[in-house]
């Protein structure tokens, strides 16, 4: 792949102040049109680890208003980073909607970095870049403009760039730049024998939704240039796109599953059998048991550093606080959390729906508790017109995803369905309503959510269906019967970790 590349390609100094002062001031009127949109943009710049690539990516961002982009630079990360899944390490670098994120280096240094060295580094590197590729995917559905230049040059210049470096008169610069390449990825005199990996990252990884752009990067003039014109015409061809009007834009996500609604006798929900009780006694002696199994199992968890992440939903007043307090009763709270989840506000909404959770995915040993979570996007969006059909439809998919990345990074994933009957629920509710201690948890909103009750029913059933996977199975857990629901929690808890942590 890459032997084909012209690496002769060179522009004079001249010519490129000239083309140079053409393609700077379009560059900037193309930024503010994508801010208008509200188009948000990740450039990723990759390249042979070498001196010089930092001057041809300064050169493109000096024609960028600095304060519509913001710059990272993925080093190795540091040792909190480490403790969480790959991908998710990169999800709070992404723009909100009209900015632009540029990567100076990415996730797919780190991937090559993180893979070399290891038994079965082709297993490990596939792994890796098929993550790569559903996180580039969800963003690019979700409007996101992705743009990927890596900067190529050939072994000689490579070599030549080194002994320019070592000319300097400021040794110290140049050993501590050795140093910290050598500890991450030795390609400073290895050239040869990392190109197949480098060209199998750019193969696997070259998608229609973001595709690569090899610049030739020999001579800088021309790298400059050829940076700035790839990114012009992608930006053009983006923002052409979405001023085009509804009738004839690309439909990006095409729905082959039946569109039958599903009739109410034949929904999964409906098959719960919610006359389980337990009697008080039973209750106290099955809580305590179970509750001092947790808390053994949360050190044994530490010490092995599995992360757990627990998701509750279900029905308004089904009973989601009182099982999560008497989950976390008896453990350490410097191991777990408590998110509660509710409508996103408005910098959440400026970013992909996935966003604002990874910053709580629990790192190695430790539990983050979703008090509702990213199934809001099949639930209260859906049902409330909150998002748009092509966007719902997507996201069981991309959900799944999601949690995939999570468990095959060790994450031990539970997910309950805390589900009543509507009867119940209106007693709920009439209870809270005239209880002064309890009236605060009901809003005129459950009332109104409740006048849809087949509504979510229906989108409660679908997401249970295409969410349910071998590694991340919902538990529906019958919740007329309080202490039922609580026991239930707190027992397929105590037995899937157990489960787990003897893999």
């Amino acid at each position: 792949m890459l032997e084909k590349i012209d690496l002769s390609k060179a522009i004079t100094n001249a010519e490129y102040k000239k083309s140079k002062k053409l393609l700077k001031p379009k560059l900037g009127e193309l930024q503010r049109k994508a801010w208008d949109l509200k188009i948000p943009v990740i450039l990723v710049f990759e390249g042979w680890h070498v001196p010089g690539m930092g001057e041809d990516v300064n050169r493109f961002i000096l024609s960028l208003d600095p304060r519509g982009y913001s710059f990272n630079t993925m080093t190795r990360p540091c040792y909190e980073e480490l403790l969480k899944p790959f991908i998710v390490r990169f999800w709070s670098r992404i723009p909100a909607k009209g900015k632009i994120a540029i990567f100076d280096r990415s996730w797919y240094s780190r991937a090559v970095i993180e893979c070399l060295g290891k038994e079965k580094t082709g297993q490990e590197m596939k792994k890796y870049l098929e993550k790569i590729n559903y996180f580039e995917r969800q963003l690019a559905d979700d409007g996101y403009l992705i743009i990927k230049l890596f900067l190529h040059i050939s072994e000689k210049e490579h070599k030549e760039r080194f002994k320019e470096l070592k000319k300097v008169n400021i040794p110290l610069i140049f050993e501590e730049y050795e140093k910290e390449l050598s500890q991450d990825l030795d390609l400073i005199h290895n050239y040869n024998e990392y190109l197949p990996f480098v060209e199998n990252m750019l193969e696997k990884t070259d998608m229609p939704y973001a595709p690569w752009t090899v610049v030739e990067a020999n001579d800088r003039n021309f790298a400059t240039l050829k940076i700035m014109m790839t990114v012009i015409h992608a930006m053009e061809a983006s923002i052409k796109q979405a001023t085009r009007t509804p009738a004839v834009q690309t439909l990006k996500y095409l729905d082959l599953e039946t569109r039958r609604v599903p009739q109410l006798n034949d929904l999964i929900l409906e098959k719960v059998d919610l006359s389980r009780r337990m009697d008080a006694d039973e209750y106290r002696t099955s809580k305590k048991f179970y509750q001092q199994k947790l808390a053994t199992l949360q050190y044994e968890l530490f010490r092995k550093k599995r992360p757990v992440v627990v998701v509750f939903e279900g029905w308004d007043a089904a009973g989601k606080g009182g099982d999560i307090h008497r989950l976390v009763e008896n453990l350490n709270p410097r191991l777990y959390r408590v998110v509660p989840v509710g409508s996103p506000n408005d910098i959440e909404k400026a970013h992909h729906y996935l966003w604002r959770f990874c910053e709580a995915i629990p790192r190695a040993g430790h539990i983050t508790i979703f008090d509702r979570s990213w199934y809001g996007r099949v639930l209260v969006e859906r049902v409330e017109g909150f998002c748009r059909e092509e966007e719902w439809k997507r996201a069981y998919r991309e959900i799944n995803e999601f949690e995939e990345i999570l468990t095959q990074a060790g994450t031990i994933v539970l997910k309950f369905w805390l589900h009543i009957d509507k009867e119940t629920q209106l007693e709920r509710f009439n209870s809270r309503q005239v209880d002064p201690k309890k009236k605060w948890k009901i809003t005129a909103e459950d009332w109104r959510n409740r006048g849809r009750w087949d509504d979510y029913k229906i989108a409660a059933n679908e997401m249970l269906q295409k969410t349910s996977t071998t590694n991340s199975r919902w538990i529906i857990v019958e919740s007329n019967d309080k202490r039922y629901s609580r026991i239930k929690v707190l027992k397929t808890a105590v037995e899937i970790i157990e489960k787990e942590l003897k893999r």
